[in-house]
């Protein structure tokens, strides 16, 4: 009985790591055709160079529309975290009615489709005449991101001991004091790992930026979206690697960090 199930677990296994390596493939074939020495973008690269490399560092459109990117992503993710994380304390230990509607509430853009958010997001701009374009930007992603930040720093409070709150409470410190000073570095893995997945989330954001960005405000994903409409650059590839080295290596840090948060 214990061979049968092992020999099912290692075909479980194996199907597993089959499906993942597929459709982990065309991000691996995007790699050597970024160091290609062709005008176009050929696979297999008949050469190799950094050229694409060098045309994406000596664009100025192509910098300015990271660089949009990185503030957008990084107020984010500063925004999302102020608001997230006392968020998650008062789902996690409050006791008020109506939690479980409010938990509901602050989670459903993660079940909302991302084009009825921005089309959403679209109108309401327009409504109250928002024209700050990063801001538009900032606001709408704070709300697609919210409830992952929610749920990492929910799960990490969970996972605390709320007798180490009360006994600060009894000390004399106040709740506010103990949330600042107990709760947050005690979950501070779980805070980071969200803010990681909220970064990564907001920078490689395109439906919604579609929408809300206006004239000249053009993200990263964007411009790499029109670029594909109107003209297949090969740059593309170039900054495609890099952007799967920068999830990568966000992954790993989140990784790294959930490791570090295990007791065991």
């Amino acid at each position: 009985m214990e061979q049968a199930t092992s020999g099912w677990r290692r075909t479980v296994n194996l199907l597993a790591i089959v499906f993942i390596a597929f459709l982990l493939l065309p991000s691996l074939i995007v790699v050597p055709m970024s160091f290609g020495n062709s005008d176009q973008i050929i696979f297999p690269p008949k050469g190799f160079s950094v050229r694409m490399f060098e045309k994406y560092f000596s664009d100025s459109g192509w910098i300015a529309a990271t660089l949009l990117s990185l503030r957008v992503a990084i107020w984010t993710t500063v925004l999302s975290v102020c608001l997230g994380v006392p968020a998650a304390y008062a789902l996690v230990r409050g006791r008020f009615p109506g939690r479980r509607v409010l938990a509901l509430f602050l989670l459903t853009p993660i079940m909302v489709p991302s084009v009825v958010l921005a089309l959403a997001f679209y109108v309401f701009y327009f409504r109250i005449d928002l024209t700050q374009g990063e801001l538009r930007l900032v606001l709408a992603h704070c709300v697609a991101t919210l409830p992952f930040i929610i749920v990492t720093a929910a799960a990490g409070i969970q996972g605390t001991d709320p007798n180490i709150e009360r006994a600060a409470m009894v000390m004399g410190a106040g709740r506010l004091y103990v949330f600042r000073t107990v709760t947050v570095p005690l979950v501070m893995p779980s805070i980071i790992a969200g803010a990681l997945f909220t970064f990564l989330i907001s920078f490689d954001e395109i439906i919604i930026s579609l929408f809300v960005a206006r004239a000249g405000d053009t993200t990263l994903p964007v411009k790499m979206f029109s670029s594909l409409v109107f003209e297949v650059s090969p740059v593309l590839a170039a900054i495609s690697t890099m952007l799967t080295f920068l999830s990568a290596a966000i992954c790993i840090v989140i990784a790294l960090v959930q490791k570090g948060e295990d007791p065991k």
